[in-house]
């Protein structure tokens, strides 16, 4: 363990890709969910097959982590003695990182990605080369310019709408196409795998306002207008509470389908999770008490999808 003080410590490179960049406790969990939650109502209609599932994980996480790495480039270099991410700054400084291998991690990332997504392009055809452009774009169009939707009040919708319903529908089409043998498969558009994407938009939305709400104070100083920093805390607490709410409503949807039973209703025994989690939030007064419960919504994300799954597949 390091003796040096908080003010003088600086981060190995592994503390630095593991613990600040990759940080698999954020987002393995927001690119297992959807997956998790896509194979469950395969599962349920006969349509599983796990290639298309593990391919559309790996694609989906290697996009994600572009989107990460690409966002601190971004306000490494346009903030260098950025006070929100100290021990980053200080490994800048040291040349334990620089800019230029942040920039090759980001392209390297999607490079990576293409090679799950080459499968994903077999089995599934043109809607997987969109769906793959799609959000490879969006997850640099976050933080790059000349878009910078993140900072121009748009990464909630942004998150919501990648997370939700490209990732769950997405990896559910790409397992419905490489069941039926062929794109285009006209049992993939339900209504069931829209609304099954809904729940995982909600609570990784929700990982994305913890984010926000705890960078309030510095997004203000950079000029920075998150969603947050343009409605205020209070409200987007409330943004919250209204997406958790949308999350555990949706299982009572899916019990107006005939072929679906009480099993849905699993996901409920995450409620409490969710709402010490919404209660920790209001009750935190300083921005260290947010960044331990990042990691607790993404364990949430993982612990619903999984009973979602499981109550969708029986």
């Amino acid at each position: 363990m390091s003796t040096a003080s908080p003010s003088t410590e600086v981060p190995t490179r592994r503390d630095v890709w593991v613990r600040m960049l990759i940080y698999p406790r954020h987002t393995l969990p927001t690119a297992l969910g959807p997956v998790v939650v896509a194979a469950g109502l395969a599962l349920h209609d006969g349509m599983f097959a796990p290639g298309a599932a593990v391919a559309a994980l790996a694609a989906g996480w290697l996009i994600q982590l572009g989107g990460v790495i690409a966002d601190n480039y971004h306000n490494l270099r346009r903030h260098p003695d950025d006070r929100e991410h100290p021990l980053l700054v200080r490994a800048l400084e040291a040349g334990v990182v620089d800019l230029r291998l942040l920039a090759r991690a980001t392209a390297g990332c999607y490079l990576l990605a293409a090679l799950p997504g080459a499968y994903l392009v077999w089995v599934g055809g043109l809607p997987m080369v969109a769906l793959g452009v799609a959000s490879a774009a969006a997850s640099l169009a976050y933080s790059s310019d000349p878009l910078r939707l993140g900072d121009r009040g748009l990464g909630d919708p942004l998150f919501f709408l990648f997370f939700g319903l490209v990732s769950v529908w997405g990896a559910y089409y790409a397992q419905a196409a490489a069941t039926l043998g062929g794109a285009f498969p006209a049992e993939a558009l339900t209504p069931e795998s829209l609304v099954a994407s809904l729940p995982m938009a909600a609570l990784i939305t929700n990982i994305l306002l913890i984010d926000n709400i705890r960078d309030l104070r510095f997004d203000r100083e950079k000029g920075e207008r998150t969603l947050a920093v343009i409605i205020g805390r209070d409200w987007t607490e409330v943004e919250m509470g209204v997406l958790t709410a949308l999350a555990y409503a949706v299982p009572f949807w899916f019990l107006t389908r005939a072929d679906h039973g009480p099993a849905l209703l699993l996901p409920l025994l995450t409620a409490p999770f969710a709402v010490v989690i919404l209660r920790r939030v209001r009750g935190a007064d300083h921005w260290k008490d947010l960044v331990p419960l990042t990691p607790r919504a993404g364990q949430l994300v993982v612990a619903y999808a999984a009973l979602f799954a499981l109550g969708l597949a029986l």
